[in-house]
């Protein structure tokens, strides 16, 4: 096989290579290991001197505090509005209001339904589940009388049998960014606790499915953020302190708890969940992330909630700056620029991320243009000894692949090359580079926010999901089918190193393995290539008038008879 059908083969070869390894080869660090009572270290092998424990004081007496009926407290600001409930001091919707969901609704980020099964974001997890469960259905007294109240604004629940005080503080400023107070005293001290987002997080009107496969678990530092795919996750994982941050997220939104304390840890896992019209296998049933940050000391927990979308310039306005949640992978270097010019092109130019693609695209091809004729002239200069390679390959065919003798045809071939001046990595290594671009686009078009429901022309109304035109019903993948024919169109127009007949069919397939590659991707990436096939096109074109195919060079008597 010649060096430009191997490349192509390679090149379609290693992008869907890099697709499977994202999805199913990442490797999440393991879980840290769980230490056994009784077993201690070699620094722990004396112990210190421990003050005697204090004697224990009597309980304090708690005014008794409880609501008479459930109501809804209200907060909206610019980009957010947050409904907090009396009963249970929890969260019952967080809608972000810039965004809309998948069925044009208000994007609320909390799954109700999941949820009045599983408990509401900011619910109660204690040691003694029985108080915990009380707690989380109890009826609070707020500071606030229910209603709407507008931002910036802080609200106080209160619940008190006598027994027990629950308390929950939440202080809601102008940005996505809000301060969560809670404690649990029980008359003689605070007991230990975590507040949970349950139900899962982001975009619940996808298809289960789709929502699954971009829901992540999430903590680190600043500089280090581990995720962990939702259908990864299997049974309940710690992380212990100390963390910087710590939460959920989807494709386009993140939910990050920034613990108060350093001591703060972050537990995950899933929980089943049986919508009320589930009619699938029973273990098919929806399993959502839950995501529960607490301490074990005995002491209020205090943090700050950020629930906000993937938005870069939302992301760096953060205290801290959490742009980091946006991974633009290996080939950042490459997604980084190309997502400002992208924007940019968006911004000042035309206010349509799909001509944004078309003009970027083309801006690409045209400085990549250089090295797409070094790369054709290689191809030609290899065209042209073409039928001579194919001598020296007869000579040596009836030979194994081990067979010594076989390298001396290799020798042969390179001293042809060496006499002609030619380079067998030529036309390769200019089209390599378009690899990065092509991942660096990947990456882009799956993560920008920018891109989700944003529409180009007629029936593309989403950049971000595959392109499917509906004709009576039926779903056709027209981008896709004009990407395999313009692929079609642009190899038969390119010429080859050699014209054996297999090699050609084998080349043939390729169009329509790239078709099923992108069946599923986003229209905006295979828009990308689409575009990048027609300037493809119209370069091929221009070459071939420019530089007309050099006639072969016939075979040396000698070459096309002689044996070894």
């Amino acid at each position: 096989m010649d060096q430009e059908k191997r490349l192509m083969l390679a090149f379609a070869l290693s992008f869907g290579c890099l697709i499977l390894w994202r999805v199913f080869l990442v490797k999440e660090p393991p879980a840290p290991p769980k230490t056994v009572p009784g077993v201690e270290t070699k620094a722990a092998a004396i112990p210190p001197q421990l003050p005697p424990p204090a004697k224990p004081t009597a309980p304090v007496a708690l005014p008794i505090q409880q609501g008479g009926k459930a109501e809804e407290i209200v907060v909206e600001g610019d980009v957010y509005r947050v409904s907090l409930s009396t009963q249970g001091g929890v969260v019952k919707s967080w809608v972000l209001r810039r965004y809309q969901d998948a069925k044009d609704q208000p994007l609320d980020l909390v799954n109700n339904a999941a949820c009045a099964t599983l408990g509401f974001p900011m619910s109660f997890s204690l040691a003694d589940r029985d108080l915990g469960n009380k707690l989380n259905s109890a009826l609070y007294v707020p500071t606030s009388s229910a209603g709407t109240r507008k931002a910036p604004v802080k609200i106080e629940f209160i619940y008190s049998d006598g027994k027990v005080q629950a308390k929950k503080q939440f202080s809601f400023g102008a940005g996505y960014e809000a301060q969560v107070e809670a404690s649990v005293f029980d008359g003689q001290k605070y007991l230990p606790l975590e507040v949970a987002w349950p139900g899962g997080f982001g975009d619940h009107s996808l298809p289960p499915a789709t929502e699954d496969a971009g829901s992540q678990a999430l903590y680190g530092t600043l500089e280090k953020v581990t995720t962990v795919a939702q259908r990864k996750v299997e049974g309940d994982r710690t992380i212990a302190g100390p963390l910087e941050l710590a939460g959920m997220e989807d494709r386009y939104f993140v939910c990050v708890f920034l613990p108060g304390a350093p001591d703060a840890a972050f537990r995950f896992g899933r929980r089943e969940w049986t919508p009320a019209d589930w009619s699938g296998k029973d273990k098919d049933k929806p399993k959502p992330l839950i995501g529960l940050l607490g301490s074990a000391q005995p002491r209020p927990l205090a943090l700050r909630l950020f629930v906000a979308p993937k938005d870069l310039d939302v992301l760096r306005a953060a205290r801290p700056p959490l742009d980091r949640l946006v991974d633009f992978g290996w080939f950042s270097f490459v997604a980084k620029p190309l997502f400002l010019g992208l924007r940019y092109i968006y911004d000042h130019w035309i206010h349509n991320y799909g001509w944004a693609i078309v003009i970027l695209t083309v801006l690409i091809n045209l400085a990549m243009f250089p090295l797409k004729l070094k790369s054709i002239r290689s191809a030609q200069e290899m065209q042209r000894i073409a039928p001579q390679v194919k001598a020296i390959q007869d000579r040596y065919k009836q030979y194994k692949f081990k067979d010594p003798r076989k390298q001396r045809m290799n020798q042969e071939v390179m001293k042809l090359y060496q006499e002609h001046g030619i380079n067998p990595l030529g036309g390769c290594l200019p089209m390599l580079l378009q690899m990065p671009f092509l991942y660096g686009f990947y990456r882009v078009l799956d993560l920008s926010i920018e891109l989700r429901h944003a529409p180009w022309i007629l029936w593309i109304k989403d950049l971000s999901s595959p392109d499917r035109f509906h004709l009576f019903g039926f779903p056709l993948p027209i981008l896709p089918t004009v990407m395999i024919i313009t692929m079609y169109l642009l190899q038969k127009m390119t010429p080859v190193a050699t014209a054996d007949p297999a090699q050609q069919r084998m080349m043939m397939i390729m169009p329509l393995v790239f078709g099923i590659m992108f069946y599923n991707f986003a229209s905006g990436l295979v828009l990308y290539w689409l575009t990048g096939n027609i300037v493809g096109i119209a370069q091929q074109a221009f070459i071939n008038k420019l530089m007309p195919v050099p006639q072969a060079l016939p075979v040396p008597r000698k070459a096309a008879e002689g044996k070894d």
